[in-house]
C-alpha cells in the first residue's frame, strides 16, 4: 500500500506475461513492434534482460527490454534522494489582536521569527473585534509591519487578505534557509529511524 491506501502493484515480468502479442520497446527505448510474446522472451533471453510490461492496459500491451533489477534498484535509489532533497516545511500559526501592546507584539515577533529560523512557513492572523472590523487598513498595516520586522527571515507568501473576522497573511523563510533547515530536519528523522541519537 502506499501513503494513500491504494495497492502498490509490481510490474509482470518475463513469463508472468500471459498475453499471445505484445509491443515490444528495446533497452534504449526504440520501437521493434507488435510481436507475438515467445518471440518477445527469446529475444529477451538473447539479449540476457528481462522482458518488462510497462503498459499493460495497451492493445497490445507494451513490454520493454531491461535490466529489471538495476531498474529497481536505481528507482529506489531516486526515491530516496528526492526524499532527502525534500524541504519538510511546516506551517505554524501566530494569532495577534488589533490592539496589541509593545510587549506582546515583541513576543509574538519573537516567535515567528524562531519559527522562520527554523525553516517553518508561518501563518499570522489578525483578529478583529466588533467595531474593529469596520477598520480592515489597521489590520493591513499590523501585518505589514511584522512582515518589514522580519524580513532578514521570511517573505511574505500570501499577502494579508480578509478571512471573515480575521485577516490572515503568510510568511516563508527565505528559500535557501528553508531548504537547509529542512534537509537538516530530515537527517535528524532519519537518525532517529535507525535508532541513533539526533544531535544539533
Amino acid at each position: 500500500m502506499n501513503c494513500r491506501g491504494e495497492a502498490i502493484t509490481e510490474p509482470r515480468i518475463n513469463d508472468r506475461i500471459r498475453v499471445p502479442e505484445v509491443r515490444l520497446v528495446g533497452p534504449e527505448g526504440e520501437q521493434v513492434g507488435i510481436v507475438p510474446i515467445g518471440e518477445a522472451l527469446r529475444l529477451a533471453q538473447d539479449s540476457e534482460l528481462d522482458l518488462v510490461e510497462v503498459a499493460p492496459m495497451a492493445r497490445p500491451p507494451v513490454v520493454k527490454l531491461m535490466d529489471y533489477g538495476k531498474f529497481k534498484y536505481e528507482s529506489a535509489q531516486k526515491a530516496r534522494e528526492a526524499r532527502r532533497n525534500q524541504a519538510l516545511t511546516v506551517i505554524k500559526e501566530m494569532r495577534l489582536r488589533l490592539k496589541i501592546d509593545p510587549h506582546d507584539y515583541e513576543t509574538k515577533k519573537g516567535h515567528v521569527e524562531r519559527f522562520l529560523k527554523a525553516g517553518d512557513k508561518v501563518k499570522i492572523t489578525v483578529m478583529f473585534r466588533g467595531r474593529e472590523q469596520s477598520r480592515p487598513e489597521m489590520g493591513y498595516r499590523l501585518l505589514q509591519r511584522l512582515a518589514g520586522d522580519v524580513s532578514e527571515l521570511g517573505v511574505i507568501e500570501s499577502n494579508p487578505k480578509q478571512d471573515g473576522r480575521n485577516m490572515v497573511m503568510v510568511i516563508a523563510p527565505h528559500r535557501n534557509q528553508a531548504a537547509t533547515d529542512g534537509a537538516r530536519r530530515q537527517a535528524k528523522a532519519e537518525r532517529a529511524a535507525e535508532g541513533q541519537t539526533p544531535t544539533a
